[in-house]
């Protein structure tokens, strides 16, 4: 139609879907969508005529080419690929640790076929979904059992409400924490279903508190890792050692939650020290918690490790398996565990830790070839260059540490009257890109560190689209 259309003349919905122009698009995306794309339009239209009386031009071209915009943006995926240039290598917001290569094809084997995820091939009967870790982890813990759940506070959770139901739990108040996304300690103790005992002062606690604080209704002692703040300047608390020593004293257990777990002694890659499982567990933990997706650079789970008769009791309780991991998990789980037993080629292998030890110049290196590609897009419209800055690891590990890096850092125009509205457009542009950019502002600048920038091309390949 190319004349002004009117109410009387407007297409039907099934003239609509007979334009030739409109195949391609059925083809490609199938006809209820397409079918829903036309009805939407029409209404549209409709809507715009009775309120202005302005006609416009509808042919087969509009209908294909309005069509199609809407079904890019409809049929998008709602989870899709970003470039994570925000600095924070393990970005709880962005999905923590990248899978190994190893791991990616672990899952689409599992994803794709049948497989043994509770079945026994050896006996031909009913297995145990956690045995095909549980080797792995005993041998890289020096556990004497495993379980495995979705992520490290149901591993909490799971582990107080087995150990701990009606009972009393003495936490330093110096490590009553919260992580992320508002979730705190004494909230997930509370619906574990035990009472928390505080002991000890914010910035001091000695083993006295926690001797004062045991009781008949006394059924643990817990002791959580600060991974995501530290206390500087007048501290105490109570090392491992005696709170196992205290426990063991009275007949109780002694649980350790380490949160952002780590399997290997990180100061041996030049990265600061990080508690692991196997030191705990050497200092006398029962039970031990932590996460699969952070330092130890695998998917999102939390893995509980310790002493088989307290293990055996978490594993019955009812709860396992509302929190239990699926196969996929496993599959990428296992397979992360095995480069453990390499350490060798770990660095190589763990895209958490190749991005954590990545040497500085290499980055400054990659920033020197990226920023005439950088400015050529922002021509005329912003400030651009490279400098030095700072990393850090994330999701709650090592919180005071920084590594060295190095960004682009993006300015607006001198004459720009509204700096902050303009960088938080500029923000938004790269976000807008087909993959995503997501960066961070500071110091008056719109920065891309390039810590985590591995596929350079295509990076490069879509700058040239910024809007």
């Amino acid at each position: 139609m190319s004349d002004k259309t009117s109410l009387a003349v407007l297409p039907s919905v099934d003239r609509v879907m007979n334009f030739a122009a409109l195949k391609p698009l059925i083809d490609g995306y199938g006809r209820q969508a397409v079918l829903a794309s036309v009805r939407a339009l029409l209404a549209e239209v409709r809507k715009t005529l009775i309120a202005s009386g302005n006609g416009t031009r509808l042919d087969e071209a509009w209908f294909e080419a309005q069509c199609r915009a809407r079904l890019e943006q409809t049929e998008k995926p709602s989870l899709r690929p970003v470039f994570n240039l925000t600095g924070t290598v393990l970005h709880t917001n962005l999905g923590r640790a990248l899978l190994p290569l190893e791991a990616q094809q672990a899952v689409l084997e599992v994803m794709s076929k049948p497989a043994n995820v509770e079945y026994d091939l050896k006996s031909g009967s009913r297995g145990e979904r956690d045995e095909h870790v549980e080797r792995l982890l005993c041998e890289l813990t020096g556990a004497e059992a495993v379980t495995v759940v979705n992520n490290n506070a149901a591993a909490v959770f799971l582990v107080l409400n087995t150990l701990a139901l009606g009972k009393e739990v003495p936490v330093s108040r110096g490590e009553l924490i919260e992580i992320g996304g508002s979730f705190r300690i004494p909230d997930i103790m509370k619906r574990a279903g035990c009472k928390l005992i505080e002991v000890g002062t914010t910035n001091r606690t000695h083993l006295k508190d926690y001797e004062d604080a045991l009781n008949a209704h006394t059924a643990l002692l817990m002791k959580v890792h600060t991974s995501n703040y530290a206390i500087q300047g007048f501290t105490a608390s109570v090392p491992e050692k005696d709170l196992a020593a205290l426990a063991n004293k009275h007949g109780l257990p002694f649980m350790v939650d380490l949160g952002s777990g780590t399997l290997v002694n990180l100061k041996d890659f030049g990265l600061p020290a990080e508690p692991t499982p196997q030191q705990t567990l050497g200092h006398g933990a029962d039970v031990v918690t932590f996460s699969g997706d952070k330092l130890l650079g695998g998917p999102q789970a939390g893995l509980i490790v310790g002493a088989k008769e307290f293990l055996k009791k978490i594993k019955k309780n009812p709860l396992k398996r509302a929190l239990r991991v699926d196969k996929i998990k496993l599959a990428a789980l296992e397979a992360v565990l095995r480069l453990y037993r390499d350490p060798e080629r770990l660095k190589e292998r763990l895209p958490t830790l190749r991005l954590l030890t990545r040497p500085q110049k290499e980055i400054e290196a990659l920033a020197a070839r990226l920023l005439p590609l950088v400015e050529k897009s922002l021509a005329g419209r912003a400030r651009v260059s490279m400098k030095p800055c700072h990393s850090q690891i994330g999701s709650g590990a090592l919180p005071v540490e920084m590594l060295p890096s190095h960004c682009i850092a993006i300015l607006p125009p001198q004459t720009e009257r509204h700096p902050g509205t303009w960088l938080e457009k500029i923000a938004a542009a790269f976000r807008a890109l087909p993959v995503p950019v997501i960066g961070r502002i500071e110091d008056n600048a719109f920065c891309l560190d390039l810590r985590c920038l591995e596929d350079e091309k295509a990076f490069a390949g879509q700058l040239s689209r910024l809007a």
